[in-house]
């Protein structure tokens, strides 16, 4: 028995594999790009384990999935592999509908191929699992009713039109084919190994570079954070016990600004890592024009994974933030690697020599 993962040397992806072979004996099978966001160092400690396997490719690459899927005979597909940044997909959505519609649609095309030459037993056990956002669902007004899996679909971006186009694609998927999915909507994780261009790890980067920590025009945008390793775990449980063709919201219960983020983040620094002149962190907050089209609230009812599955976080907002922090301060030398030229070259780009880098949240 194997399982394929798509994009599993990114952000949630690696947490997933890394997570998967510490509790399991099952192999892994890794796809990935390796675009900036995918880096192999988040996998370093697996590069002699007996059941990891990593392949350097693109799921738009019908051979090369085929072969994988032919090869390893893998009892599910998890789909990790997305373009995520939306201020990304706002200066260049061209690779957002690349990968994120087209490159769904293609691993769909090579996964009812193999599905449907499995005997039927086999058919019947096999899953195909993708990891999609709550930003499909648009933006909420302060008084409204959380996202629950039938929020009608009403994306604001270009990351999240084509994130929608893609559960839209599985979705048909099933209806039309038959072919045995599940769909996953989470809201905004946090945790190790996240690129540092989204808003946690860069204010815990910057603070520490005595870099400016920018927050999007009043810092009120609300986000429901979830720790990426409780996501994992609802993944796992989803892949386990889901209904086919179910979607199941994956949130943490915890609705927060953006300011309020940036202040704990601040405060836990304060704490672990003091500034040598004895001030906050919170004096390195500087605020920069909001971006294009910037949803206001995020929020998640993740009731039904709960009541159907059984499954809810075990991280409080507390306990998981300061283990991001901890992690972020214990690992000088991965976020050293991680801010390749490319990465800054990027920075300069988007916002601009001299100016602060806004995160997107």
């Amino acid at each position: 028995m194997t399982i394929l993962v798509t994009g599993g040397a990114g952000f949630i992806g690696s947490n997933f594999v890394l997570d998967w072979l510490a509790q399991s004996d099952e192999p892994v099978v890794n796809l990935d790009k390796l675009t900036y966001a995918g880096n192999p160092e988040n996998l370093v400690s697996l590069s002699k384990h007996p059941g990891y396997l990593f392949a350097h490719g693109d799921i738009q690459d019908a051979t090369l999935v085929d072969r994988l899927l032919a090869e390893h005979r893998p009892r599910a597909v998890v789909n990790f592999a997305a373009e995520s940044h939306v201020d990304r997909s706002i200066s260049g959505p061209s690779a957002f509908i690349q990968t994120n519609v087209v490159g769904t649609f293609q691993l769909l095309e090579s996964v009812r191929r193999y599905w449907g030459k499995l005997v039927d037993a086999e058919r019947t056990t096999w899953r195909f699992l993708h990891v999609s956002t709550d930003e499909v669902y648009g933006s909420l007004a302060p008084t409204d009713d959380a996202f629950s899996e039938t929020h009608r679909y009403a994306p604001n971006s270009p990351y999240s039109a084509s994130k929608a186009a893609s559960d839209h694609l599985v979705r048909a998927y099933h209806h039309t084919y038959g072919l045995p999915v599940l769909t996953t909507n989470c809201s905004n994780n946090y945790g190790p190994y996240h690129f540092p261009e989204k808003l946690i790890p860069l204010m815990i980067v910057n603070a520490q570079a005595g870099k400016p920590l920018p927050v999007y025009g009043d810092g009120q945008q609300v986000r429901d954070w979830l720790y990426v390793k409780d996501h994992c775990s609802a993944i796992r449980r989803v892949l386990y016990k889901g209904r086919m063709g179910e979607v199941y919201n994956i949130g943490g219960w915890n609705e927060k600004p953006n300011l309020e983020i940036v202040h704990t983040v601040c405060d836990l620094l304060d704490e672990l890592k003091p500034r040598a002149d004895g001030k906050s962190y919170r004096a390195q907050i500087t605020y920069v024009a909001d971006r294009p089209g910037h949803d206001r609230r995020y929020a998640i009812d993740a009731r039904k994974i709960e009541q159907e599955l059984g499954w809810k976080p075990s991280e409080t907002f507390e306990s998981g933030i300061r283990k991001t922090v901890q992690w972020y301060l214990e690992n000088p030398a991965w976020v050293a690697n991680v801010q390749n030229g490319s990465y800054r070259e990027w920075v300069a780009q988007q916002y601009g020599h001299g100016n602060p880098v806004a995160p997107a949240a």
